[in-house]
């Protein structure tokens, strides 16, 4: 049976904080491996979107965009039925399957023989999962075109270097990679639960140091996942406040954000680590590993560059560039999410200059400078406020859920992409936001400054 389908392919445009899980288990397939062409190794270079790793893949001679993420089992493809261009799966049959969040299954084609090829990394007899909803679309909060994930498969059968700091992936063939490591690289042994890494490290919070098994998720673009556990003195810090966490398969994930002292990998420490303890209705699977304290994401890994090699079970690592970049977080209580175009029209106004004649009460001539309008028409991205959290600066201002976001501190959307739009809500404590929304036709105007909730309290 071969289904053929198209693609769907958006406005390059960045997102800051939007965050995948997905959280199952795709084991029941048949075996299937990733050859190298060269034998060796292979360099492939990624885009790196909010801590989350974008890189090119081809499905069956189609490009692609998916997630690097060694929190999933399975190659997934999202939003299959807005493909434009034409892409077929092979031996398909139809399952349900369960994410994280507190929605139902979710329909998907269980599909095999797929040729997938990863730089010069091609896999003849590829398994994947294709998402029939086409409401589970995660392309409006990202702002770029990704197309799917894919995880384990490319793990298992290579070592695999993440460098952040360069924005690139290595895979090499086992067989060829020099084992050798430098001082600055640090080593730590993987613990595996269906397929996915885990290891060791601790958190300190309220002055106490508590060690940890995280889940490694280069698949979310947060900090630290910790899963509360009062027998474990995982408890949630005082200061902290309800917030929406990401996006899974199965729906929001809500839950609280607060901030650790500090958190340790082996020698290395990091100060004022951002934190989020999701609700429990929401991680229901995950929570299945009764070893598992957390996740280690994103914001965290980037200030890494990483060695993972399976087959030996460790992974090394060493600080880069952004290792000592602050914690950040949204302070406006806004999500934005992207929802197509809109044509905008400008006026532009051209100078003509028009040389004056003189007078008898002048002996000089004079220049008269007029202006003449036309108008331009743009097509631009149109960003919409998706979710606000209560009692937020923007829920106090009077801001709404719908509200269609045309300008932010005087930047329109001609100059504004999602990322430079979330990107004024991460300033400093107390710093002036000036918004011109569009609602239900009628343009307004709404003011409110960033409130810091966790570091320190202010007042609007």
């Amino acid at each position: 049976m071969c289904i053929t389908l198209t693609t769907f392919m958006m406005l390059n445009m960045k997102l800051l904080y939007v965050i995948f899980f997905i959280g199952f288990n795709l084991s029941a397939f048949t075996q299937s491996s990733f050859e190298l062409q060269n034998g060796k190794s292979d360099k492939i270079h990624f885009k790196l979107v909010n801590n989350l790793i974008v890189i090119p893949v081809s499905i069956n001679g189609v490009s692609l965009s998916f997630l690097l993420d060694t929190g999933v089992s399975k190659p997934i493809i999202f939003n299959f039925f807005n493909l434009k261009e034409e892409l077929s799966i092979h031996k398909t049959e139809l399952i349900y399957i369960q994410g994280l969040g507190k929605d139902k299954q979710v329909e998907a084609l269980r599909s095999s023989n797929n040729t997938v090829i990863i730089g010069e990394a091609v896999s003849l007899n590829q398994d994947l999962f294709a998402i029939i909803d086409t409401s589970i679309n995660f392309a409006p909060s990202l702002g770029i075109p990704i197309h799917g994930i894919i995880g384990y498969d490319i793990f298992k059968d290579f070592v695999v270097e993440i460098n952040y700091s360069r924005k690139f992936i290595k895979l090499y063939n086992p067989l060829f990679y020099d084992s050798k490591l430098s001082r600055k690289w640090r080593k730590l042994e993987l613990i595996f639960f269906n397929k996915k890494p885990m290891l060791e490290a601790s958190v300190k919070s309220q002055n106490q140091v508590v060690p940890v098994n995280l889940l490694i998720d280069t698949g979310g673009s947060d900090a630290l996942w910790i899963f509360e556990d009062s027998n474990q003195s995982l408890k949630i810090p005082t200061n902290n406040f309800d917030d929406f966490l990401g996006k899974g398969l199965s729906g929001s994930i809500f839950g609280k954000r607060a901030v650790l002292e500090s958190f340790h990998l082996k020698d290395f420490q990091l100060n004022a680590v951002n934190v989020s303890f999701p609700d429990s209705s929401s991680i229901e699977k995950a929570k299945i590993n009764k070893f598992r304290n957390g996740s280690l994401l994103g914001d965290v890994l980037h200030r890494f560059n990483w060695v993972f090699n399976y087959k030996s079970k460790w992974v090394a690592f060493k600080k880069n560039k952004f290792f000592n970049k602050p914690f950040e977080y949204d302070k406006s209580g806004i999500v934005m999410q992207y929802a197509g175009v809109r044509l905008v029209k400008s006026q532009i106004r051209i100078p003509n200059k028009t040389l004056g004649s003189s007078t008898a009460q002048s002996t000089q001539n004079s220049n008269t400078i007029t202006f003449s309008s036309t108008y331009k028409f743009e097509v631009v991205p149109e960003l919409i406020i998706s979710d606000i959290r209560p009692d937020s600066p923007a829920d106090q201002a009077g801001l709404k859920i719908g509200d269609v976001v045309l300008s932010i501190n005087n930047r329109n959307l001609s100059s504004l992409t999602l990322q430079n739009a979330i990107d004024q809500f991460y300033g400093p404590d107390g710093k002036r936001i000036k918004m011109t929304i569009e609602r239900e036709g009628v343009i307004m105007k709404y003011f409110f400054k960033l409130r810091d909730l966790l570091h320190k309290k202010s007042t609007n």
